[in-house]
This record gives C-alpha cells, structure tokens and sequence, in this order.
C-alpha cells in the first residue's frame, strides 16, 4: 500500500517536471548572459555576441533577438533587436520590440511589425498575439497583403483557426479591379470572401456598390448585398433591400422596393424584383413595376405587372405586359401591353390576344372593353391597336394612329347623358403643341353628333355615315365636322330621338377607369410600392 502511495506521487512529480518544462521559457543559446540587481532586477540579460543570437524556446515558437531580458521567476521576456518570433511554418512574426508572457502564451511586437502565414502578409507597428487563441490583433494602424488584395485599417483581429480578419475604423481593400472603403468588415484570406457589417463602397472598373451589410468573393467579383444597397451599374443606379451582382456575368438582380434610375435617358423604373443584364443592355422589374420617363419636363407614368427595357442607350426600347396604365399631363392611356422606342418616339398600346371563336362570343360592347383606351381632355379613344408618335427634337405629341375598331367618344358639354359617338376602321389624328388637331377616320365611318346653336339651344341629333370623315378639335372640343364620298346622314330633332338609337353599336363610356393621378395607376395591393417621383 505504501509502495502504491509512492507511485501516484513519483507519477504527479513527473507530469508536474513535464508541465512546468512545457510552460517554461527555454534559452537556447546566447551570446553571452550578464546581470544587473539594480536596473533590471531578476533578469538575466542575454546578449548576441559576434554572430551568436539570442535564442529562446517556448511550447514550439523559437524567439531570435540580439537582447533579451529573461525573467525565470516570471517566466516571460524582453527582447529587442531584429526580433523574429518563429512557429514553425504556421506563424513567422518580426519586429523591433517584442514582449512575452510565457504563462499566458501572450505577446506584444511593436517597432515594424510584420506577421507573416502562408496566406498572407501583415505589417503594423504594434501587435498584440494570443497563441492559446490564436488570436492576433492591432490598434493602430495595419496593412495585409495576400495573393490578390491589400487590405488596411485602424484596428483588425486575426483568427488563426478559420483564417479570418475582422476589421474596424477606416477599412480598405486595394485590388487592380476594385477598391473597398468600409467601417467594418470580416474577411477570410484562404476563400478572400468578405462579409460587412456597416457601411461599405466598392468601386470597381465601370461599378460601384453601397450597403451597410452583405457578403463580396473578392475573387470573383461578386456579392449579396442588403441594407439600403445600391449599385451604379453602367449609368444605372439601382436601389434595393437585397442586391445580387455578379460582375464577371455583368449582371444583377434586386428584390424588394426596388428602383432603377436610368440617368442617362431620364427615366426611373420601380417595382419589387429587377434584373439588369449589362451585355445585352436591358433590364427588367416585375411585380407592379412603375416606370418614369422625363418628356420635355413632363413625366410620362408607366405601370404594369412586367416592364422590360432593351437596347443602347440612343436606342431603348421599353416593353410592358399586363395591366398597363400610362399617365402623362396630357394623356391617360390602359391596354393588355405597351411598347415604347424612344429612339423613334412610337408608343403602341396593344390588346390582350383572344381566339377568334372566343371574340365571335362576344357583344360589340364586349370587343370594346377588351381594346387599349386612350383619353385626351375630353376625348375617350379605343381600338384594336392604337399608336402614339412623338417628335423626336421637340418630344410632343406628333400623331395619333389607329387601326381596328375605332371608337371615339365624347361627352357632351351641355348634357352629361349625351355622347359625340365616332366609328370607322382606321383613324389617323395630328397634334398641335401637344393638343388634338385634327383626326381623319376612314372605312365604314359614322358620327353621331348633338348640335347646337351659338346660344347653346339644342338643334338636334346628327347621324351621318360616309366613306371617311375629318374632324377639327379646339381645346380637345368638336369644332367643324367634314364627310367625304356621298355621306348618308340625317338629323333628328330632341322630340325624336328614340333613347336606344343615341349610342352607336359597341359604345362604352370608360371614364370610371381613367387614370387622374399617380395613385390611381396602382390597385389597393399595388398601393403598398412605393411611388418614385423625379425631382
């Protein structure tokens, strides 16, 4: 029993002789060892001689300096002199100054520090080193350098473990192709991903990014990126909760309150998910989906469920589908699909494609409810497909052009349950400093017309059809009616009229869905996007 008892105790002596060898600092060679009680009390001072360093040993890391204040009892050191703190190939840390704490594995460089991993490169003129945590941090100012980037900053800790930087306080990242500006940052030099956590720029060749969160492979020039994001993206500032851009693809998308402002045509595009495609300049919004084009100082409104946008810059082509409403000071417009060359100035406002055998079912009333409607002032124009021209030097209103189905129609001024009716096949109408003109209607046309005298007493109903009829606007107002090629018409007095023969065939009155204001583009879902004015 009492031989087990001295066994147990030779053991614990033993692990304890090891441990204690472990933890403590070993010198390995100097080249000469001196004392002084007085000015450095409990240190042994080694010194290099001729070109004998000092050599210390601890736990794996070799320390070479040309003087080192050793203290056994402390058991840490001093050491200065073309420091280089040495663990194997993990780890080469040089400096001028360096301090050591053997108990704690903890050490202070400073004087030209450089820490050096097979990763990269750090300099710094204090450094702060955690073996046990492999941990490694600076409070003044640092620089990395790995393969691609350098990296500078005010403050950074070094994670040995997963390799990884976190940065603090006027951070930047120098590549030939970027440059990233950021308050902080957490960056990994095995993968050189990169993760922000406050406000950050990346400005690369013909890009720039701005977010206070998200992630960026520096590598492959690519990222998610949220929290007020926005990217300059060849001429187009794109704003969104959440962007994804992949440079090497030129491409990117954004999700949630997303805008896409166009500065070089003038034009600003909203909706909640947008892609943009650099190469093929164009670029798409979904789900109620605003576009804003600047005319001639006047906003021309756009919103349907899907906008898409093609075509250089002198050149764009922007295409809508599904429930589109156009405002402009001068015009309100719906169809099933819109497109819009501003190269050109033609705007066409199409219908929705039916079956001929599901068209055949349908009241003349119907048909009209499913073509594109236009209003100017007063006047409430429908047909199968139904195009605006522009000037391209003055951006006015140019022309009107109609073909299928036109309708025409007009409230009478005097008496809100009268209508001036127009029908025929083609319509060709003329604008004058942005007002109606004129409108020429050929093929099977008919007027119905309420006339009036100069002191505004009702005359009586003037039905007339003809081979083609021409009509003068003032003030978007009927002011002279011209029939060609033997018209055939008659006018009816008020005592006359028979109530079902005051509407032409297929005649709707649409004005419950004309669009007056920003808001009434949108229904009550769509209300919830937020509207984008230009200042």
């Amino acid at each position: 029993m009492n031989y087990f008892k001295f066994f147990i105790v030779l053991l614990l002596f033993i692990n304890t002789v090891n441990s204690q060898e472990k933890r403590t600092i070993q010198i390995i060679q100097a080249g000469k060892s001196i004392r002084s009680s007085i000015e450095y009390p409990g240190a042994n001072i080694l010194q290099k001689e001729n070109d004998l360093r000092v050599i210390l040993f601890h736990d794996g890391a070799k320390i070479e300096s040309d003087l080192s204040y050793y203290y056994f009892n402390e058991n840490s050191f001093k050491a200065n002199g073309q420091v280089i703190f040495n663990q194997g190939d993990s780890l080469l840390l040089t400096s001028d100054f360096l301090e050591y704490d053997g108990s704690t594995k903890k050490a202070f460089a400073y004087g030209n520090v450089n820490l050096t991993r097979p990763d990269m490169k750090l300099e710094t003129d204090t450094l702060y080193l955690d073996r046990t945590k492999d941990i490694a941090f600076y409070n003044s100012k640092g620089k990395i350098i790995d393969n691609d980037n350098v990296l500078e900053s005010n403050s950074g800790t070094y994670f040995m473990g997963p390799k990884k930087y976190i940065f603090k306080s006027n951070v930047t990242i120098n590549n030939p192709e970027y440059k990233v500006n950021s308050e902080e940052l957490e960056y990994f030099t095995e993968t050189n991903y990169t993760f922000f956590n406050d406000k950050t720029l990346i400005t690369g060749i013909d890009y720039s990014i701005i977010c206070k969160n998200g992630f960026y492979d520096t590598t492959n020039q690519k990222g998610y990126f949220r929290d007020n994001a926005v990217i300059n993206y060849d001429g187009k500032i794109i704003n969104g909760d959440s962007i994804f851009f992949e440079n090497d693809k030129s491409y990117a998308s954004a999700s949630y309150n997303v805008r896409i402002n166009d500065t070089v045509n003038k034009s600003i595009i909203t909706g909640h998910y947008g892609e943009i495609f650099k190469e093929k300049d164009s670029a798409i919004i979904t789900r109620n989906a605003l576009a804003v084009n600047i005319i001639k100082n006047d906003s021309l409104y756009i919103h349907s469920d899907t906008i898409t946008i093609t075509g250089p810059d002198e050149s764009k082509i922007l295409k809508g589908y599904y429930d589109v409403r156009i405002l402009k000071s001068d015009i309100r417009g719906l169809s099933d699909s819109i497109h819009f060359n501003q190269e050109t100035g033609l705007i066409k406002l199409l219908k929705k494609p039916k079956s001929s055998r599901y068209i055949k079912s349908l009241t003349d009333e119907e048909k009209n409810k499913l073509n594109p409607i236009i209003w100017f002032g007063k006047n409430q124009i429908t047909g199968d497909k139904i195009f605006l021209k522009s000037n391209i030097v003055t951006e006015e209103l140019d022309s009107l052009i109609i073909r299928g189905n036109v309708f025409m129609s007009q409230k009478d001024s005097l008496n809100n349950d009268r209508f001036n009716q127009i029908k025929g096949e083609k319509l060709d109408g003329y604008f004058n400093q942005g007002s109606l003109d004129n409108v020429y209607i050929v093929k099977n046309s008919t007027l119905l017309y309420y006339m009036y005298s100069d002191d505004g007493e009702f005359i009586g109903m003037n039905k007339t059809l003809a081979s083609s009829i021409l009509i003068d606007f003032l003030n978007n107002e009927i002011s002279e009616v011209s029939f060609y090629r033997t018209p055939d018409g008659n006018v009816v007095s008020e005592n006359n009229i028979i109530l079902n023969e005051m509407k032409l065939p297929g005649f709707i009155w649409r004005e419950e869905e004309k669009p007056n204001n920003i808001n009434d583009l949108f229904s009550d879902e769509d209300k919830k996007l937020e509207i984008v004015e230009i200042e």
